[in-house]
């Protein structure tokens, strides 16, 4: 699972939506054969593009113009991920599978910048999109090697999710920022706009997916592995290869995470490549399954 908060894919957050929404439409449009997907969040499933622009532009009181007004987070399953939810579930509802995931994760997005008020995804204005593809760059390989052109398809299953949640509350009136950096030590700062630990959040991604799907993640496919192998020290490591296989202790991971950005570091695509019983059947959508899962 790989998951990134960013300013904006369109590389502008201090104005408008509308770029990166109407970017974000963009399978619609090259894909005119397939079923039209919608916007949605945690209450409706069928939100119009316009209304999501309508509704993050006028969500933006006492923000000055060059403050940001919205964040995209990525949601990227991998290719085995994916591949368990369609063989559990079949592939029109493994997909619902996935937007009841985001709005999961947007609950522990709201939790995690230990705000009262501020407790779950109905707190958040925030819309999502569920993409089945994902396209070659100029900075890929094969595109540097001559092998594919940029733009093109690339293989396998690439499903993802692309949220976007405005930097005001529902109400329009917290300011809630996840590029803090402070992580509750400066308590002014924080006390404005939240302690949101970004590698916090990315970690909770696993623990999510794992216990809404019963999915068994191996010791190699995990956050913790991935860490270790960065960050560890050689008895960490050795403690690792020696208990693949086996249930290994936490205590051995406690590793300082220093940074934020972590996860970008580790989980290229190269870890998605080589990366059940409870499922909400498809209905509309609410906050009464919640369980409160924060690491």
């Amino acid at each position: 699972m790989y998951t990134n908060i960013t300013d904006s894919e369109t590389g502008n957050n201090q104005g408008s939506s509308c770029q990166l929404v109407h970017y974000l439409d963009k399978e619609n449009r090259v894909f005119p054969e397939m079923e039209k997907q919608m916007w949605f969040n945690g209450s409706e499933d069928d939100i119009e593009s316009y209304k999501v622009r309508t509704a993050l532009d006028g969500n933006i009181r006492r923000l000055c113009k060059g403050d940001s007004k919205f964040f995209l987070v990525n949601i990227s399953p991998s290719q085995k991920e994916i591949g368990f939810l369609v063989s559990e579930y079949g592939e029109d509802e493994a997909k619902e599978c996935l937007k009841d995931y985001a709005v999961r994760m947007m609950d522990e997005y709201a939790r995690n910048f230990k705000r009262p008020g501020i407790e779950s995804n109905e707190n958040l204005l925030w819309f999502g999109k569920l993409e089945h593809f994902r396209y070659y760059g100029f900075r890929d390989a094969e595109v540097k090697s001559g092998q594919v052109k940029a733009g093109s398809l690339k293989p396998g299953s690439n499903w993802h999710l692309q949220l976007i949640v405005s930097r005001k509350d529902i109400t329009n009136s917290v300011k809630l920022s996840p590029m803090n950096k402070s992580r509750g030590k400066n308590a002014e700062h924080s006390l404005k706009l939240g302690q949101f630990d970004r590698t916090t959040f990315k970690m909770t991604g696993e623990k999510v997916f794992d216990e809404m799907f019963g999915f068994e993640r191996g010791l190699q496919e995990s956050f913790e592995y991935a860490n270790v192998q960065k960050n560890g020290n050689i008895e960490q490591k050795l403690y690792l290869q020696k208990n693949i296989g086996h249930t290994v202790e936490p205590s051995k991971f406690d590793i300082d995470l220093k940074l934020d950005n972590l996860l970008e570091d580790m989980l290229k695509e190269e870890y998605q490549e080589g990366l059940g019983d409870i499922f909400r059947k498809k209905r509309k959508r609410g906050h009464e399954n919640d369980q409160g899962l924060s690491l």
